[in-house]
């Protein structure tokens, strides 16, 4: 199966995680106190910024763009609960 690193950039933690790992699964597996409300996409809580890797995510759902637009997200924001970790090596930080 194919893996990928993810380092949460405000704590300096980098862990090798399955393709297909949610950034949210991530957060909770390593203790980064990642702030969320749900975990269906729908609240916006989970929002992260790609510092770096934003190609080694899957696309954004139908449901994570619309809440996205609603939230006058930045292009390099995804929400946690949704962002598909592909391969590679992945960058984030909360906000």
């Amino acid at each position: 199966m194919p893996k990928a690193q993810v380092t949460f950039e405000d704590i300096g933690v980098t862990v090798t995680v399955p393709a297909g790992t949610r950034l949210i699964e991530v957060s909770e597996q390593i203790g980064a106190g990642l702030t969320y409300g749900c975990r269906e996409g729908e609240c916006g809580t989970c929002m992260m910024k790609i510092v770096s890797g934003a190609e080694n995510l899957a696309n954004p759902s139908v449901l994570e763009d619309k809440v996205l637009k609603e939230n006058y997200a930045g292009v390099k924001n995804r929400l946690a609960c949704q962002a598909q970790v592909l391969g590679g090596v992945v960058v984030v930080r909360p906000g």
